[in-house]
């Protein structure tokens, strides 16, 4: 394999073939996709190896200190030796990189082969083809983060590390002194944190970009223009901490920290500058002078790095691999955008030249990016991830608002379709509703329609459907159609003006999903609800209730054990009907996103053979998951439906909609109920009514529905392409 290489004492810099490294136990074998050149850190040391012997020892005298111990007690000759054998020798560049998984070793059960990895250290995830990682110092990258963006890893978590030894709190002014690679992550962190920041470097062209990102404002550390902005965003008071992430030999930056901090201010130093701290200045202000070790603790303890021992997240929260995996996180929801960073992109075989651009000044960058063999500007074909986008909700800016109806006006209800359905779980609730008029069955066939009316008291049964979407009097119309006419049968409603009942699903294709929102923006009409009922269900609302505010991210696993279909069932007819789950699947993902409070970011499903079990994964913004677990296989005799959620310390019990339970510090158990399962139906179709007769909001927002039907949808996408399908949502 291919490594890059340089000798200290020369300063050559070479692409040299060495063996690759073998797959140790306790870490895995990673194929580099991306790695990412440290513009600071790397050129300074790239710098140092083309100086002079004395040069070099200026530079570190930390180092000549140790020589000068050595000559103490082996003797100048044993010393030189030992010196110089150690300065001609080949070491190795690089600390941050993006990979796909070729190897696990023993004891590793958190990835696999074929898995994405950002990987850190600067023994581990150098510039070569092929590291061997050790367990702690790889996190995996989440769905969605390109390759190139998750090989910022190492140096975000080196940012993200400064900031938390700042301290940050919501509503503080901080500076950034030093707008490099490190300088520009510190700077969009402290942004997304609530922080309005100052930035400091004399490169404009890093100022703008700065302020691009977030800054309020930056300018040249020599300049008034930093010192009149801190005065202007602090009232004169100044900043509440400053963050040093410059380079070089000048004092300037401790500096403008003293000068520009309020009075008991913070100082962090995240880069490697000179530190003569102004003994007046820092005294009088007592000013707080913090260091940032590297990604964070375990940083050089080879038990945590080598050994894999982690310590205790109650007594250390963020250690190297949690602010690793943090950083990650932030960077696939948006909250750090690391693209524009990028100034640069080479191949690795020309990563010798491109060091020499870089030493000379002839390339300009704030970030740099190997790119490896057979790896485009795209993600690898290993952790590529498609997508579904989930349509945007437009209304025509004409739409008229919903009409109310007179208080002692009853609500005239149309059903389209009459079938075992509508007959047992949603009219028996409507036909005693006050205040609601059964005015209109349709059906294809004129008996089932004449058996609706005389069991339900409907005052017309018919088989025209127009005949009912042109009559004004008919308020709402409920589709419970079969599956494949939904879509069109809803939007043949909305452009009558009816406020729409549909069952689920919504859709059955992308493209039904986007003829009916197609209708909505043309018709100006949105006034839809879909036969989601689960969230309505008076056992779960009160669970729910109990279960309280959520703070942290949750699992919820949610086992549907729906049981084999009666041979002949139209739901075999996957052709013309959509497969089962995109039939009825969304009742539990929309059931999921109501409790977790979010719309789904990504699918991933698996199937057994035949996809009769299913196994659907749902990521959500906050790092949320929901696993559907949609079997046929099962006894009949278990309860169908069994849902848990788990977070901050609380778990939420549900079992089949006839008991429910909330375990935290207090423990809530339901009492049985004395009468059938109620799954919400009642409760659904009231505050349906509700909205009817009011003109008020419908039960569930339109956008949710949408995205509720898209997630569904996406489930076959992910079983077909075998990887996780990000929702992206349509601009």
């Amino acid at each position: 394999m291919k490594q890059v290489v340089q000798n200290y004492k020369s300063g050559e810099l070479a692409l040299l073939d060495v063996p690759a490294p073998g797959c140790k136990p306790g870490g895995v074998l990673v194929r580099s996709a991306y790695s990412l050149i440290s513009t600071g850190t790397e050129l300074m040391k790239v710098s140092e190896a083309g100086m002079s012997m004395v040069g070099k020892a200026r530079s570190r005298p930390d180092q000549v200190a140790k020589v000068v111990q050595s000559v103490a007690a082996n003797g100048v000759p044993a010393t030189y030796r030992k010196v110089m054998g150690k300065l001609d020798s080949y070491t190795p560049l690089g600390y941050s990189l993006c990979g796909v998984v070729e190897q696990v070793g023993a004891g590793i059960d958190d990835v696999k082969a074929g898995d994405l990895v950002a990987c850190a250290g600067n023994e581990h995830a150098l510039h070569a083809e092929l590291n061997w990682v050790p367990k702690n110092l790889y996190a995996p990258v989440p769905d969605g983060l390109a390759p190139r963006h998750a090989a910022f890893g190492t140096v975000g978590s080196i940012a993200l590390q400064g900031v938390r030894q700042g301290e940050p709190q919501l509503g503080e002014v901080a500076l950034v002194v030093g707008l490099g690679l490190i300088g520009q992550l510190v700077v969009q962190l402290l942004t997304a944190s609530g922080v309005r920041v100052v930035g400091a470097d004399p490169d404009p062209a890093r100022c703008e970009l700065a302020e691009r990102l977030g800054a309020a404002a930056c300018g040249d550390p020599g300049s008034t223009a930093v010192e009149n902005a801190v005065a202007e965003l602090t009232g004169w008071h100044g900043v509440d901490q400053v963050y040093l992430a410059a380079g070089g030999g000048s004092n300037q930056p401790v500096e403008l920290a003293a000068r520009l901090s309020r009075d008991r201010g913070r100082v962090v130093d995240i880069g490697k500058c000179r530190l003569d701290l102004p003994w007046n200045a820092y005294y009088e202000k007592e000013l707080d002078v913090r260091f940032s070790r590297s990604y964070g603790p375990g940083r050089y303890d080879p038990s945590y790095e080598l050994e894999g021992r982690d310590y205790p997240i109650g007594y250390v929260r963020w250690t190297e691999r949690r602010n690793l995996a943090c950083f990650l996180d932030l960077a696939a929801r948006g909250r750090v955008d690391v693209e524009p960073l990028i100034s640069h992109v080479a191949d690795f075989d020309d990563a010798v030249e491109t060091y020499r651009r870089l030493k000379d000044g002839e390339l300009k960058a704030v970030a740099v990016l190997f790119r490896y063999p057979g790896q485009t500007e795209a993600a690898p074909a290993a952790a590529r991830t498609p997508a579904v986008t989930v349509p945007e909700v437009r209304r025509s800016g004409g739409a008229a608002p919903a009409r109310a109806r007179a208080v002692k006006s009853p609500v005239r209800l149309a059903f389209v379709g009459a079938g075992n359905y509508a007959t047992s779980m949603l009219l028996p609730h409507l036909a005693q509703r006050e205040g609601v008029e059964l005015a209109t069955v349709v059906t294809t066939t004129a008996l089932s329609a004449a058996n609706a009316q005389r069991k339900f008291g409907f005052g017309r049964a018919t088989t025209d459907l127009d005949a009912v979407l042109g009559d004004d009097s008919v308020d709402a119309v409920f589709v419970v159609t079969r599956h494949s006419s939904h879509a069109d049968l809803t939007r043949k409603a909305l452009l009558a003006g009816k406020t729409v009942f549909v069952e689920k699903p919504l859709a059955l294709d992308q493209d039904e999903l986007a003829g009916v929102l197609a209708t909505v923006e043309e018709s100006g009409n949105d006034r839809l609800q879909v036969g989601f009922n689960r969230r309505f269900a008076p056992l779960l609302q009160e669970a729910k209730k109990q279960f309280g505010v959520r703070t942290g991210p949750a699992s919820l696993r949610y086992l549907v054990n729906a049981g084999r279909l009666d041979h002949g069932s139209w739901y075999l007819r996957q052709g013309t009907e959509g497969s089962r789950f995109a039939g009825e699947g969304g009742h539990f993902v929309d059931t999921a996103s109501w409790l977790l409070g979010a719309d789904p970011v990504s699918v991933y499903a698996v199937a057994t053979p035949g996809n009769e079990d299913l196994q659907v994964v749902l990521r959500y913004p906050d790092g949320s998951t929901a696993t559907i677990s949609y079997v046929t296989t099962g006894a009949s005799g278990f309860p169908k439906e069994t849902l848990d959620l788990v977070a901050d310390g609380r778990v939420l019990r549900l079992d089949d909609f006839v008991r429910a339970s909330v375990h935290s510090r207090k423990r809530w158990v339901s009492s049985r109920l004395p009468k059938a399962r109620d799954k919400g139906q009642a409760a659904e179709l009231a505050a349906f009514v509700r909205a009817v007769r009011t003109g008020g909001p419908m039960p569930v927002p339109l956008e949710s529905l949408v995205a509720t039907t898209a997630a569904t949808l996406a489930v076959q996408t992910a079983l077909t392409g075998g990887a996780p399908v990000t929702l992206a949502r349509s601009r």
